[in-house]
């Protein structure tokens, strides 16, 4: 029996199943978890460069924004949601 690595990446293969997964990395809390999720979504949809042309960013700045130190301005992540065909919403608590 041979074992196969998993990777989330070969799991968003739609908007709801990004959404699903960016919407568990926010419920956790931790900011930096949803840089990282960010990362893997642009790496499952063609990498940061396909991103940047999708989204119209500077790849160098997304890069940066979604770096481990990255501060994401809202519209930087407004547009990189937009290029999966999602938005930010707010909603209750509970």
């Amino acid at each position: 029996m041979t074992s196969q690595t998993f990777s989330t990446e070969d799991y968003l293969n739609t908007p709801q199943d990004i959404a699903e997964y960016l919407d568990a990395a926010l419920e956790d809390g931790n900011e930096r978890l949803l840089l990282t999720a960010l990362q893997t979504v642009a790496k499952a949809t063609g990498g940061m460069s396909a991103l940047a042309k999708r989204s119209a960013l500077n790849r160098e700045s997304l890069y940066r924004a979604l770096s481990k130190n990255g501060n994401p301005r809202l519209n930087t992540l407004a547009a990189i949601l937009k290029t999966y065909g999602l938005r930010l919403s707010v909603l209750p608590l509970g």
